[in-house]
């Protein structure tokens, strides 16, 4: 008896966990007491968000009225996850009809033969064996999603309901990628690899004239040279593609190919006038930024956009003799500060597909100007990912935006950048109404738009993708 599973399962000892919207509930009783396993089985129920109550095995009748009590009536529809050495409960569950998958501890073997029963050596082979389970009866038309980036953004797609262990509608099954495991095992059984390949990020040193050299964790490197001997495998995107968005002067460069895009007479998308600096101290840095039409305030940010944690290290300048003891790594990018009305469109691209979303912002120059005085008119430092000052209230409405002219900047970025699912930041500048790009992002998690939306054009992005692969 096979039936498509379409929970992800992870389960604590003596705690079976149910999952929303599921067809299928999986249990483990008792399987370790060792800390390690314990901590594990935590770990990975906090990724995936399941609720669970506790039951004791004693006979298969009354483990099922719980569950049929706790879960609705489920019938047979159940797999059960239990250690070797519970023999006696394994064959009176194959006998009720039930799935079972053996964790081999106790003896390292397969100690049961029955059609209903798999085994696995580790915890972490469970949600591989379970997309074996679907590969069973799933079409052929499936696409097997192997993905890899760290937990907490695990958890913020798995509980958006992007990451399903199999959606037989939309024919995707989606596989934690598990460093616990030999990678080769798990990429034979995988179709296209999603990754956040900038959640691994070690180090990096950018160079204007070749790649950047990019240290990765452990786990990120054995995939990348486990790739190439896997060259079926679609990517998304490829390492060399998210390369340009880990460096905000490639960036500024790019950008200035939106001026193709502008007409006369109609509102103007640009990115932000800029200056890159490999010192503060520069006798010419006035002379230079006027060059590059940044006046003050500006915000600076270093060149380097992504991967690791100083590359969110920020400040806004309010004069010039204040660059001269400025924190903020080199190189840097000197921005020219946009006054946005305290708005900020944020633009995700799914695909073929873009959405936006309304945010409150920075408010404008003058504003910031006043609340510096009363620190001396010192830099405003700040961390973008969690300490950035917002005005009460944005100002500019949708009403603001000229929305084909950002759709079309967004096709032309996906055509420039060759990346599937990115994201940047639009503001609207008071006075000329030019639309201001001033950020680009790999792979954003796009919660700002409703699910019943994101997810479905999420999916469609990756299958279109993998289809764009086999011609």
């Amino acid at each position: 008896m096979v039936l498509p599973l379409s929970a992800q399962v992870l389960i604590s000892s003596f705690v079976p966990f149910n999952f929303p919207n599921s067809t299928r509930e999986f249990f483990l009783e008792r399987i370790f007491q060792l800390t390690r396993s314990v901590n594990i089985l935590k770990k990975i129920s906090e990724v995936y968000s399941f609720t669970c109550f506790r039951f004791s095995f004693s006979t298969v009748e009354v483990v099922m009225d719980e569950i049929a009590v706790a879960w609705e009536d489920v019938g047979k529809k159940t797999l059960f996850v239990l250690p070797s050495h519970k023999m006696d409960c394994c064959h009176k569950l194959c006998d009720h009809g039930c799935l079972l998958s053996i964790l081999d501890l106790d003896n390292g073997g397969d100690t049961i033969k029955h059609p209903s029963v798999h085994h696995i050596k580790k915890l972490e082979q469970l949600p591989l064996s379970l997309c074996l389970l679907n590969k069973k009866v799933a079409s052929s038309e499936v696409v097997t999603v192997g993905y890899s980036m760290k937990p907490s953004r695990q958890a913020d797609f798995a509980k958006r309901g992007a990451f399903p262990l199999y959606s037989v509608q939309h024919e995707l099954m989606f596989l934690p990628l598990s460093y616990e495991l030999p990678l080769p095992l798990q990429l034979q059984e995988i179709d296209l690899i999603l990754h956040k390949a900038t959640d691994d990020i070690v180090s990096i040193e950018l160079d204007s004239s070749v790649i950047p050299k990019i240290i990765y964790t452990n786990g990120m490197e054995e995939l990348r040279r486990t790739l190439v001997d896997h060259p079926r495998c679609c990517v998304i995107d490829p390492f060399n593609n998210i390369y340009p968005v880990l460096d905000r002067l490639k960036i500024q460069y790019l950008l200035l190919g939106l001026e193709g895009l502008n007409k006369q007479g109609y509102s103007k998308i640009r990115g932000a006038h800029f200056l890159k600096v490999d010192c503060y101290n520069d006798p010419k840095l006035m002379e230079r930024l006027m060059e590059a039409k940044v006046s003050l305030p500006s915000i600076v940010k270093p060149q380097v956009a992504c991967g690791v944690s100083s590359a969110h290290s920020m400040a806004i300048v309010f004069t010039l003799e204040d660059y001269k003891d400025l924190q903020v790594p080199l190189p840097a990018i000197i921005q020219e500060y946009v006054d946005h009305s305290s708005t900020l469109f944020k633009f995700y691209v799914l695909g073929e597909k873009v959405f936006y979303a309304v945010k409150k912002s920075t408010p404008n120059g003058d504003v910031l100007i006043k609340m510096s005085q009363m620190n001396q008119l010192k830099p405003l430092v700040f961390d973008s990912l969690k300490s950035l000052p917002t005005a009460e209230k944005n100002q500019f409405g949708d009403e603001a935006l000229d929305l084909e002219l950002v759709k079309n900047a967004a096709t032309w970025l996906r055509s420039k950048l060759d990346l599937t699912i990115f994201g940047f930041d639009v503001v609207i500048q008071e006075g000329t109404r030019d639309h201001v790009i001033v950020d680009v992002n790999y792979l954003p998690s796009f919660k700002e738009v409703p699910n019943d939306v994101a997810i479905p054009a999420f999916w469609e992005a990756i299958k279109n993708k993998f289809r764009e692969s086999k011609r």
